[in-house]
């Protein structure tokens, strides 16, 4: 069953505010129409139309462009998927899709230099409106992936199997993989002085007397003052998570409280919480908080400047390599243990298209670069965590090429271990469809979606 093999399309941020745009008339009439049903969740022409064409600029990256039925298949087996979620109680936090949804929108926000009345005027619709249409969307792709990641769990490749799908693709098919560079960061975070978190320690504390004289509630408190954009707007309430899900600090503090208890103010990477335990059930417990965030002076920040720049200076003197300073000294998870090297989330290698950065603000500073450069340090915001300094290295680039093994080893396993998912996923959609409605507008039909192939 091929429909697998292009499974689980994502909507691109801007290209998602796109097919918003592009649904309505400037009259503000829907020109639209639903082409399939399955179970209370539905595909319209205008998702297909989007899919298709990102699709199609994607094949001009060297993927093998798919055809209208491919693309629908897809939509349609993602619908199932999160049809069969709900029966199987997989299911994803608000609070997941809040974080997702609040740092994909700043990242947006940012091409239009935060002006929320720039992007209400290009698309017709208020920042949150747009926002909210993102989040069920995010909502939707975070369900697909938890329901494939477990129904495809353990799967893994050997080398040996790499090799064999390699040599089975013929010579003239092998996909042209476009210019790759390989880029990495240095991130050190503002030290706050004392003074500024001891009031933000004494803020918290205050809060906790006012629920206590019953002056104020914590919901009321949350709304008010915590700096989560993820749960403020909930009263704090953060919904159910799994142990080993938030900070470890927020998780030791939230765990040894009786449900109602409020905890003394505790501090993680993301600032200063209180934090109130609402239910624990199973190996999962519900919690709401309220989070302060210390703000950097401007000398606090300026510190951290002269501390990469000094550092840079030994990278490019040879005393020290970039990656081992990158294990070392960056305050960044998400690539220090990878040498401070940005990865391909799909490939896990450290050389990828500048594409796949998301940051719009990366990808031009890197487009200006030459090999071997490394920047001075650049301020930026983290949408979590707020400013933050960094130094960026052009490691190296790629020219365009054919797949072979040497070079895209990473690549070739990545498509390997999906070909033997694939290979598991057919089985269950064959299974799935059973336990689902689905019912196909006629003007699909000659794709024969539900036909085992």
């Amino acid at each position: 069953m091929k429909l697998f093999q292009r499974l689980f399309y994502c909507f691109s941020i801007l290209g998602f505010f796109t097919q918003v745009q592009a649904q309505e008339t400037a009259t503000g009439q829907v020109l639209d129409k639903i082409v399939a049903k399955v179970d209370n969740n539905i595909v319209l022409e205008s998702e297909v139309q989007k899919t298709y064409i990102e699709a199609l600029s994607q094949a001009q990256q060297g993927i093998e462009a798919p055809t209208r039925c491919t693309v629908f298949e897809s939509l349609l087996i993602n619908k199932l998927m999160v049809a069969k979620a709900e029966i199987d109680s997989v299911i994803v936090t608000d609070a997941e899709v809040l974080l997702q949804t609040n740092n994909r929108f700043s990242m947006v926000m940012q091409q239009f230099g935060g002006d929320e009345s720039m992007l209400a005027e290009m698309y017709g619709k208020t920042a949150d409106q747009l926002k909210a249409e993102l989040e069920e969307v995010i909502r939707e792709q975070l369900i697909v992936q938890k329901m494939r990641a477990t129904i495809t769990e353990g799967i893994t490749v050997s080398p040996a199997e790499v090799r064999a799908f390699y040599y089975s693709i013929p010579k003239d098919s092998l996909p042209l993989f476009t210019s790759e560079a390989t880029v990495g960061q240095i991130v050190r975070k503002p030290k706050t002085n004392p003074q500024v978190r001891e009031q933000l320690i004494s803020q918290l504390l205050k809060f906790k007397n006012e629920i206590g004289t019953g002056k104020a509630t914590f919901a009321e408190l949350a709304r008010a003052y915590s700096e989560d954009p993820g749960s403020a707007a909930q009263g704090g309430d953060l919904g159910f998570f799994r142990r080993g899900e938030l900070a470890p600090e927020y998780e030791a503090t939230a765990l040894n409280l009786r449900p109602g208890e409020i905890s003394e103010p505790v501090e993680t990477q993301f600032g200063f919480h209180m934090i109130q335990l609402l239910e624990i059930k199973g190996s999962t417990y519900n919690t709401r908080h309220i989070l302060r965030i210390p703000k950097p002076t401007e000398e606090d920040i300026q510190k951290e400047e002269r501390y990469l720049d000094s550092l840079k200076k030994e990278i490019l003197a040879g005393k020290i390599d970039f990656a081992k300073a990158a294990k070392e000294y960056s305050e960044d998870r998400a690539t220090s243990d990878a040498g401070g090297y940005f990865t391909d989330p799909a490939t896990t290698s450290n050389r990828l298209s500048l594409r796949t950065l998301e940051d719009p603000v990366l990808y031009f500073t890197i487009d200006t670069m030459s090999v071997g450069d490394i920047t001075h340090p650049i301020r930026f915001e983290d949408p979590r965590e707020g400013t933050k300094v960094r130094v960026l290295y052009y490691k190296a680039r790629y020219p365009a090429h054919k797949a072979n093994l040497n070079d895209d080893y990473e690549k070739m396993k990545a498509a390997t271990l999906r070909r033997k998912e694939d290979e598991v996923l057919s089985k269950w959609f064959v299974t799935a469809k059973e336990d689902i409605f689905i019912d196909i507008d006629p003007s699909y039909d000659r794709c024969n979606a539900l036909k085992e192939k």
